[in-house]
C-alpha cells in the first residue's frame, strides 16, 4: 500500500517539476525581450541559454509514460493474483461473460459476411450495378432476376442483351463494362457420375471488369464471347475442390455440359465465389454459350423484350457517379422508347440509375437480413443480463474485500486509485471472457451458416470468419462490458468506513437495513427479471408463429410424399421422347413396392416457387385479364397429393396426347396454333373470384394475349383449394394443365416413412437413363420446413437465447439472496433465537426474492409491449401483445425464480442460532 501511494507522490512532484520549467522559460523570455530583443529572438535565447531544458522536459514526459505503464502493470499483475486467488468467482464470471460476449460475436460475424465485408474483387467502390425504374410496367415479355436484386414490375436490375450492347458501343461511359446471368442448372458429364452444376452465363469482359484472378490456368476473355467461338468454362474454387479434389488437371479437361463438350480453361480465386450474397455459380460461361446449352432457347430471348442480364460497370477515377447516370440513362432511354420495339412511352418515364454493387446485389440478404438484427437485439440483451449478473456477484464480492479496501485507504491510496484497480480487474474478467467467447462465437455461427445452407441443393459460400473486423467488435464490447459492469461495485467498494472495517466488522453499504429495496443488487437482479422477460415473450412468440404455420391446412395431404425433381432436357430429352421417358418413370416408381401412387408436376408444392398465366373471358377485352396461378401436372396427381376433385373428371390420356400435339404453352410468351381447346382443372377460388354462381365446367377461357387461332381451354374440372406458393398468403386462383415437355417433379405417396424409398428411387431412374442426375429429393415434410427455414431460424435461436437469458437471470437471483443469507446471518439468529421459526425465516428469504421477481416481472410487461411490436411483420397466428405467451412466460419465469430463491432460502433455515449471534 505504501508504494501505491509512493507512486502516486512522484507522479504529482513530477507534474509539479514540468509545469516549474514552463514557467521559468516564459520568464527568461520575458527578460530578453525588456532588452530590447524580438519575441523569436528571445525565445531562441532563452533555450539556448537554459541548454537542455527541452531535452528534460521530453525525459520528464517519458518518465511519466513509463510511470503510467508501470502502475497499470502492477494493477495488471495484482488482478491476475486476486482472480486466481478466487478460482470459482472467476470462472463463473468468465463463463457468463463468455456465453453473453460471444453470442454478440457470432451474430455480428454473419452481419459482418452478409452486410458490411466488402466485395472479394479489385476496388469494388469503383463498380456500379444498373437498375431501371417507370410508372407503368414495359412491355417485356420475359424478365428473370435470379435473385441478385428485389424489384417490382416497374423497377429492376434486369436488362436486354441489345440495351448491353447499346451502353459497350458507347466508350467513355465506364473503364470497363460488363453483363452476366441466366444462373442455370445444367447437367455435367465426363467427371465419374452425372451430375448437376450451376453455370452462370457472363460476357467476356466479366473479370476484367470486376477484377478476379485465376488460381490456375486463365479467365473467360472477349475472344471466347463469340458465337463461333469454342465451348470454355472456368470453375468456382470450392467447385474444384469438391468435384476434381484440387487437381490441376482439371484445367484443360473437357466435360459435357448439358451434351455440349466444354474445356475448363480456369479456376477462379479461393476468395471468389460470386458478386451476389449466397448465390454461388459453379461455373461461369459466355454469353455466347447460352443459345447451345438452355434447352428451349428461342432468337426472342435475346431481343429487347427480354430482361435477364444484370450489368456492371467500373466508374473511370475521377468521374463522378452522377455524370456516368446520366450517360446510362441517355442511352436507357433510348432503348425503352425507340428502340426495335418500343416498351414505354414518354408518359412512363423510364429511367436508369446507378447503385453500388456492394449493397444492390441483394441475394440471401433479403431472407437473412431481418432475422440477423432481430437475433442481434436478443444477444444484445443477453450481454446486458450477463453484465447484470457479473456486477451482481462483483458486489457480493465486494463485501469479503471490504478489509482489503480500508487498510489501502489508511496507507494513504486514493478512492480513484483503488477504482482504477477493481476497474482493471473487472476489464480483465471482460477480455478473458472475450478470448474464450470467440471459441463459442466460431462454432455458432459455422452451426447457423449450416443451418441456413440446409435450404439450398448447393452449398452456401457464405463464411463467417474471425477478421479484424469482428475482433474489433469483440474487444470494444469487452472493454464496454467491464466498465458497466465494474463502475459500480468498483464505486462500492471504495465507500468503507474505515474503523469498523479494520476492526473486523462490516460497515458501509453492506449493512444498510432491509427496508432499502433500491440498492443495486436488488436493481440489477430486478433488471435481469425484466431483461429475460423480453427476450422470453419474443421467443414464445416465434415459437408460436412456427407452430401456427405449421398447423395451417395446404389443402393436401403432405405426409408420405416423397419429392424428387429431373430435367431430361439437360442431357437431350425432346417432345415424344419426354413424355415417353415420364411415362415409363411413373409406370417403373409405381413397381417399387410399398409405392401407393406416382405423379409428376413443373413445381413442386410449397417450396416458393411460382409460375402464372393471365387469361380472358371469350370476348372480353385484353385489359379484362384473369391473373392465375398455374401448374402443369400429370395424372394421378391429384389422387397423389389427395387433393379432393369436387365436380367434373380428372384429366385422361387423351387430354395429354392432345396436350403434347398441340404444344401446350408453358407461359405467356409461347404461342403455338392448338386444333382444339386444351382441357383445364381449376380450383375453388377461381371459380368464387371469376366464375360467381356460373357452371365453371364446360366454360372457355382463352390467354390474355392474342394468338392467331387460338382454341383456349375448356374447364373439365374443379378441385379444392391448396396452398401453392407459401402458408401465409391467402390462397390464390390456380389452373392446372396436362403436364407436357420440360423439367418435372414426381411425386411419391408412400405406404411408410418415404425416406425408406430414396434408395429404390435412384435405382429406378438410373436404369432409365444413367446420366439423368436426381437434384432436390426430399420429403414434402422436409419441403415444408425448408419453406419456413426463416422462422424456425429465429424460433430455434431465440429459444436458445431465452432459456440461456433465464438461467443466467436465476443465477443473479440466487446469488443476491445467498449474499443476503451471508450478510443477514447474524440478524437470523437472533430473530430465531427469539421464536421465530423456520417457516417464518424461509418466508422472508423467499418473499424478498419473489418481491425482485415480480418488480422484473412487470417492468419486462411494460418493456415487452413495446419492444415486440417490432416482430409484427414475421408473426403469423399470435399478435405482438399476445396475452397467453405474456401468461405463460411469466408463469415459468416465476416458477423459475422460486426454484432459485428456495435454495439459499433453506439454507438460511438450518442457521444454528448460538453460531450465528457470535458471528462477527
Amino acid at each position: 500500500m505504501a508504494r501505491f501511494v509512493s507512486l502516486f507522490g512522484r507522479r504529482r512532484a513530477e507534474t509539479e517539476f514540468d509545469a516549474e520549467l514552463d514557467a521559468h522559460l516564459l520568464l527568461m523570455q520575458e527578460d530578453f525581450q525588456r532588452q530590447g530583443l524580438s519575441p523569436e529572438q528571445a525565445a531562441r535565447e532563452a533555450r539556448l541559454k537554459l541548454g537542455g531544458i527541452e531535452q528534460a522536459k521530453e525525459l520528464h514526459r517519458e518518465a511519466r509514460t513509463l510511470l503510467w505503464l508501470e502502475t497499470l502493470w502492477q494493477d495488471m499483475r495484482f488482478a491476475c493474483r486476486m482472480l486466481r486467488k478466487d478460482q470459482l468467482f472467476t470462472a463463473i464470471a468468465v463463463t457468463i461473460l463468455a456465453l453473453g460476449i460471444g453470442a454478440n460475436t457470432a451474430i455480428f460475424s454473419l452481419i459482418d459476411a452478409l452486410l458490411l465485408r466488402s466485395l472479394p474483387v479489385r476496388d469494388p467502390q469503383a463498380l456500379m450495378l444498373l437498375a431501371w425504374s417507370a410508372h407503368t410496367t414495359p412491355k417485356y415479355h420475359t424478365r428473370n432476376g435470379y435473385g441478385d436484386c428485389q424489384g417490382h414490375s416497374t423497377s429492376g436490375c434486369t436488362f436486354s442483351h441489345p440495351f448491353f450492347n447499346d451502353l459497350i458501343a458507347r466508350p467513355g461511359v465506364f473503364a470497363n463494362v460488363t453483363a452476366f446471368g441466366g444462373n442455370t442448372e445444367m447437367n455435367l458429364s465426363g467427371n465419374g457420375s452425372a451430375t448437376t452444376a450451376q453455370g452462370l452465363f457472363v460476357s467476356g469482359s466479366y473479370f476484367e471488369t470486376i477484377g478476379v484472378r485465376p488460381v490456375a490456368g486463365r479467365t473467360i476473355e472477349p475472344s471466347d464471347d463469340a458465337p463461333a467461338a469454342p465451348a470454355v468454362a472456368m470453375i468456382s474454387y470450392g467447385y474444384w475442390q469438391r468435384e476434381f479434389a484440387g487437381s490441376l488437371s482439371a484445367v484443360g479437361a473437357t466435360v459435357g455440359l448439358n451434351g455440349e463438350p466444354t474445356t475448363i480453361v480456369g479456376v477462379a480465386e479461393r476468395r471468389f465465389a460470386g458478386l451476389t450474397p449466397g448465390i454461388a455459380p459453379d461455373a461461369w460461361l459466355p454469353l455466347s454459350m447460352r443459345p447451345r446449352l438452355v434447352p428451349g432457347w428461342r432468337s426472342e430471348d435475346d431481343d429487347g423484350g427480354s430482361f435477364w442480364l444484370a450489368i456492371i460497370g467500373r466508374l473511370k477515377p475521377g468521374v463522378p457517379r452522377a455524370k456516368a447516370e446520366a450517360a446510362v440513362n441517355l442511352v436507357f432511354r433510348n432503348e425503352m422508347l425507340h428502340g426495335a420495339k418500343p416498351l414505354s412511352t414518354e408518359a412512363d418515364e423510364p429511367a436508369a440509375t446507378l447503385a453500388p454493387a456492394e449493397t444492390a446485389l441483394v441475394g440471401v440478404r433479403a431472407d437473412l437480413s431481418k432475422p440477423l438484427f432481430i437475433l442481434m437485439s436478443a444477444v444484445g440483451i443477453i450481454l446486458l443480463i450477463a453484465s447484470a449478473n457479473v456486477a451482481g456477484l462483483l458486489l457480493a464480492r465486494s463485501k469479503a474485500r471490504q478489509k482489503e479496501m480500508a487498510v489501502r485507504l489508511a496507507l494513504g491510496a486514493s478512492r480513484m486509485r483503488i477504482v482504477r484497480q477493481l476497474l482493471t480487474e473487472s476489464v480483465l474478467l471482460s477480455f478473458t471472457g472475450a478470448a474464450l467467447g470467440t471459441v463459442f462465437a466460431i462454432w455458432g455461427a459455422r452451426a447457423i451458416i449450416t443451418f441456413v445452407g440446409t435450404r439450398t441443393s448447393q452449398p452456401l459460400e457464405l463464411v463467417a470468419s474471425i477478421d479484424l473486423r469482428v475482433l474489433l467488435f469483440t474487444a470494444a464490447i469487452a472493454l464496454g462490458t467491464g466498465f458497466v459492469f465494474g463502475l459500480a461495485p468498483a464505486r462500492r467498494g471504495t465507500r468503507v468506513d474505515l474503523t469498523p472495517a479494520l476492526k473486523g466488522g462490516t460497515s458501509g453499504p453492506a449493512d444498510r437495513p432491509r427496508s432499502d429495496w433500491f440498492n443495486a443488487g436488488n436493481l440489477l437482479v430486478a433488471g435481469q427479471v425484466a431483461l429475460t422477460m423480453i427476450v422470453l415473450v419474443g421467443a414464445g412468440l416465434m415459437v408460436r408463429t412456427l407452430q401456427n404455420l405449421r398447423s395451417v391446412d395446404p389443402g393436401f395431404d403432405a405426409a408420405n410424399i416423397l419429392n424428387f425433381r429431373i430435367n431430361p432436357t439437360l442431357v437431350g430429352y425432346k417432345g415424344p421422347q419426354l413424355d415417353r421417358l415420364y411415362r415409363d418413370l411413373q409406370q417403373g416408381l409405381r413397381e417399387i413396392p410399398g409405392v401407393v401412387s406416382v405423379s409428376y408436376s413443373s413445381v413442386p408444392l410449397l417450396v416458393g416457387w411460382q409460375s402464372s398465366t393471365s387469361y380472358r373471358l371469350p370476348g372480353a377485352s385484353e385489359k379484362s385479364t384473369i391473373e392465375s396461378d398455374r401448374i402443369r401436372v400429370s395424372s394421378d396427381f391429384f389422387a397423389t397429393t389427395k387433393m379432393p376433385l369436387l365436380e367434373g373428371r380428372d384429366f385422361s390420356s387423351a387430354d395429354f396426347l392432345a396436350a403434347a400435339a398441340s404444344g401446350t404453352p408453358v407461359s405467356n410468351s409461347a404461342a403455338p396454333s392448338p386444333k382444339a381447346a386444351q382441357p383445364i382443372i381449376i380450383n375453388e377460388t377461381f371459380v368464387r373470384r371469376y366464375l360467381g354462381k356460373v357452371n365453371p365446367l364446360g366454360q372457355r377461357l382463352e390467354l390474355s394475349h392474342i394468338v392467331p387461332n387460338d382454341a383456349g381451354f375448356v374447364i373439365i374440372g374443379v378441385v379444392g383449394d391448396a396452398r401453392y406458393t407459401d402458408l401465409r398468403g391467402a390462397i390464390q386462383p390456380t389452373t392446372y394443365v396436362p403436364a407436357t415437355g420440360g423439367g418435372v417433379v414426381f411425386e411419391l405417396r408412400t405406404a411408410t416413412r418415404p425416406a425408406a424409398y430414396v434408395a429404390a428411387v435412384r435405382e429406378t431412374v438410373n436404369k432409365a437413363n444413367s446420366n439423368l442426375p436426381i437434384t432436390d429429393l426430399m420429403t414434402e415434410s422436409e419441403s415444408i420446413d425448408h419453406l419456413l427455414f426463416q422462422e424456425r431460424m429465429i424460433a430455434r435461436l431465440s429459444s436458445f437465447f431465452g432459456v440461456l437469458a433465464l438461467v443466467l437471470a436465476c443465477i443473479g437471483l440466487y446469488g443476491l439472496l445467498s449474499y443476503e443469507v451471508s450478510r443477514r446471518t447474524r440478524e437470523i439468529g437472533i430473530r430465531m433465537a427469539l421464536g421465530a421459526g423456520r417457516r417464518n425465516v424461509l418466508t422472508i428469504i423467499v418473499g424478498h426474492g419473489v418481491a425482485l421477481a415480480m418488480a422484473g416481472l412487470t417492468l419486462g410487461i411494460v418493456a415487452s409491449l413495446g419492444l415486440t411490436r417490432f416482430l409484427g411483420s414475421i408473426l403469423y397466428g399470435v399478435g405482438p401483445n399476445d396475452p397467453l405467451t405474456i401468461i405463460a412466460v411469466g408463469i415459468v419465469l416465476l416458477l423459475v425464480a422460486l426454484t432459485a430463491c428456495w435454495i439459499p432460502a433453506r439454507r438460511a433455515t438450518r442457521v444454528d442460532p448460538m453460531i450465528a449471534m457470535r458471528h462477527e
